[in-house]
């Protein structure tokens, strides 16, 4: 007797940084997950910060064109006291997500707290007890170059989550765009300010 067919969906799931970026593809074939790929993008050796995310929407696109993920997910920047670390960690989330705009792919975007949470049940959960839990989870043996790599990993899995335990589209600690003009509406004071000085 042949089995029905399950719905499958490739989720790209990345951790944005201006030093490092981290990535993770998973495939979800209903219930399950597989690990398709993860690492991370280096860009500690160039000093221009144009260049770096010139590197990250480069590496985006590629990998999109690469495994064609039905959706990405991304991490949302942290709120820290540095406003420079914060202005840079933005420009890296916000130059991933034009990558994944530019090639119509969907985005959704997690807090920090929000997929640690997913991942161990615990937000405050430490880089290393995420990354043991995702070995456990994918079944994986190999430890990461960088713990990047399983921070791009786990907004995947997350993401993957959300559908499992909740049904696609609920949940308030995520926000979807399906397309640039979808974003531009919904982002009216992020948008229209650009090239605008504010007091």
């Amino acid at each position: 007797m042949q089995q029905p067919d399950l719905k499958e969906r490739i989720i790209l799931g990345i951790d944005p940084g201006t030093a490092v970026m981290g990535y993770g593809l998973i495939k979800e074939t209903g219930h399950k997950m597989a690990l398709i790929s993860m690492g991370v993008v280096k860009m500690g050796a160039i000093d221009d910060h144009m260049l770096k995310l010139q590197r990250i929407f480069e590496k985006t696109v590629s990998l999109i064109d690469q495994y064609h993920p039905d959706c990405l997910a991304i991490e949302a920047p942290f709120y820290g006291k540095n406003i420079q670390v914060m202005l840079k960690l933005g420009r890296a989330q916000g130059i991933a997500m034009a990558a994944a705009l530019s090639r119509n792919v969907s985005i959704t975007e997690y807090s920090p707290r929000k997929i640690k949470q997913a991942i161990t049940g615990n937000g405050n959960a430490t880089k290393e007890q995420v990354a043991a839990m995702l070995q456990t989870l994918l079944s994986f043996k190999e430890t990461p170059e960088f713990l990047d790599a399983t921070d791009g990993l786990a907004v995947a899995v997350c993401h993957s989550f959300q559908k499992i335990n909740t049904g696609i589209g609920k949940g308030s600690a995520k926000k979807s765009y399906s397309g640039w003009e979808t974003f531009v509406k919904d982002n009216t004071d992020r948008v229209s300010g650009i090239g605008k000085k504010k007091i």
